[in-house]
């Protein structure tokens, strides 16, 4: 296969991939943490000195802070063609020993100095030297099916499932992202996600490696260091949805936040869906539009609004080169109307896919159709013209009703639309009559004045349709949400 990584493989004098000249990509910056950067040349150096140490080493499980040593890691990692093992370091010793015990890495890797904890203390741990010099890297001999990533799900329903993912599918999304986004080696992402999950660690380290370009991490996101990054010639932003909501309620006390995003060439939005409230909000003050991608652990990318494409607020897009999507009824029959409106769940077949859950054959057999499709569990519906808007979970944010099937997230949109809701969720819960009823989960703008349930009903029976509107109305402080910033809506029951 052709290497993951052109860039540090095509050395100096080489031919590139990249469509720069390799000469020029080996000085280039390819990562940046704060102060502390590494060039093409460096890196390759540094990677290049781990992988030949990595060798055979099976999988390599590798301690995800935000840090340079994490991506010179996963990058040595992948070039001695071993399976990384993102650990999150705010995980629980349970779910770590969990993790561990089920993938069987042969060592840890992790940045000097950090504090490991108790469930890795059997593991072989090796530090890892970001600064070693120029260095060859050696030739990558894994094959497309060969595992990349393991990464482990949240685990909602029981322990976390390891998913199992090869290079094909990295190497595909990759470069369907590039081809949707117009992604090139000049361009300059900022982010600061968390490099345990593949928005971070996929998206956006793996992703301007590939491309040849470089990514400026701000190891803790800000408004500031969002600001300061595009300000310096940054082209395009990473983040998930409580980031851009507090760049929106940042953006009207702060010309030089709005000046920045506007110079921006791509402002991008993942893991969760982004409320059209703040969507406009952004676009109102900056003269950009948000626009929104859908994927999944297991699937990499499916979808995404294309740069050239119209960012259309609330939808995430089309599906990208190579995959293929469809809707399904309950009992699996496919939903051939195009019309904003037929609920479905999404499934979606092509290169993007992991190849297993690990150890999990039962688990990998369920997740499958028999025609090669993925069950999502995601419920959408399809515009006219194909784009995708997804309503909801199947298993938390579908909600039948008095007959009718009603995704969650729209009505939290509207929710979120009025002035008086800070932050909303939607679930349902059993009623006698109506089979299940409404329930709007309401963070109030100002605690000591929320808006009555009365009124809230009303808002959202005059946006969406009278079926729609909540039943019963609770107040909380704040949503569970989990790292990435997604609802955690089980957790609701408990409160």
């Amino acid at each position: 296969m052709s290497s993951l990584f052109p860039a540090l493989t095509d050395g100096p004098g080489e031919r590139s991939e990249t469509g720069v000249p390799p000469d020029e990509v080996w000085g280039r910056i390819a990562l940046r943490f704060g102060e502390r950067s590494a060039t093409y040349g460096e890196l390759a150096g540094a990677a290049g000195a781990l992988a030949a140490r990595l060798r055979g080493a099976g999988r390599v499980a590798v301690w995800a802070t935000p840090e340079l040593e994490t991506a010179v890691a996963v990058t040595g990692v992948l070039l001695a063609g071993a399976a990384a093992v993102p650990l999150n370091p705010r995980s629980g010793e349970k779910e770590l020993a969990h993790i561990v015990s089920d993938s069987a890495p042969r060592l840890v890797l992790a940045a000097p100095g950090a504090e490991l904890p108790d469930a890795l203390g059997a593991l072989e741990r090796v530090d890892v030297d970001a600064s070693a010099g120029p260095g060859a890297v050696p030739d990558e001999t894994a094959g497309d099916e060969d595992a990349a990533l393991i990464v482990y799900t949240s685990g909602t329903t029981g322990p976390p499932k390891g998913a199992v993912l090869p290079r094909r599918a990295l190497a595909g999304t990759l470069d369907a992202l590039a081809d949707a986004w117009q992604w090139t080696a000049d361009d300059v992402l900022v982010q600061g996600l968390p490099l345990f999950h593949v928005h971070g660690l996929v998206l956006g380290i793996l992703g301007p490696l590939r491309r040849g370009g470089s990514v400026r991490h701000l190891g803790r996101f800000s408004t500031e260091g969002v600001a300061r990054e595009l300000n310096a010639g940054a082209t395009m932003l990473f983040g998930v949805p409580t980031m851009y909501h507090r760049i929106a309620e940042a953006l009207p006390g702060d010309p030089e936040l709005a000046e920045a995003l506007g110079r921006a060439r791509l402002l991008v939005s993942g893991s969760a869906a982004l409320p059209v409230h703040d969507h406009e909000r952004i676009a109102a003050a900056t003269g950009r539009r948000v626009i929104e991608r859908y994927g999944m652990t297991e699937t990499l990318m499916n979808t995404s609004v294309r740069a050239d494409g119209e960012p259309r607020a609330g939808t995430v897009g089309v599906p990208l080169p190579g995959v293929e999507l469809r809707l399904v009824e309950e009992d699996g029959t496919p939903i051939t109307a195009y019309d904003g409106e037929s609920v479905g769940e999404i499934q979606v077949r092509g290169p993007n896919l992991f190849t297993e859950y690990l150890n999990r054959p039962d688990a990998t057999a369920a997740a499958f159709t028999a025609d090669g499709f993925f069950r999502t569990g995601d419920m959408a519906v399809r515009e006219p013209d194909g784009y995708v808007r997804i309503v909801g979970r199947k298993a938390t944010d579908l909600i039948k009703s008095g007959g009718y099937k009603i995704g969650a997230g729209e009505i939290e949109n509207a929710l979120l639309e009025h002035p008086g809701v800070r932050e909303a969720a939607v679930t349902g819960e059993p009623d006698a009559d109506l089979g299940e009823r409404i329930v709007a989960w309401i963070v109030p703008a100002d605690p000591q004045a929320p808006p009555a349930a009365e009124e809230l009903a009303d808002h959202v029976a005059r946006r969406l349709a009278p079926h729609k509107r909540p039943r019963v109305v609770r107040y909380l402080d704040a949503l569970p949400r989990n790292d990435m910033g997604k609802i955690m809506k089980r957790a609701l029951a408990d409160v």
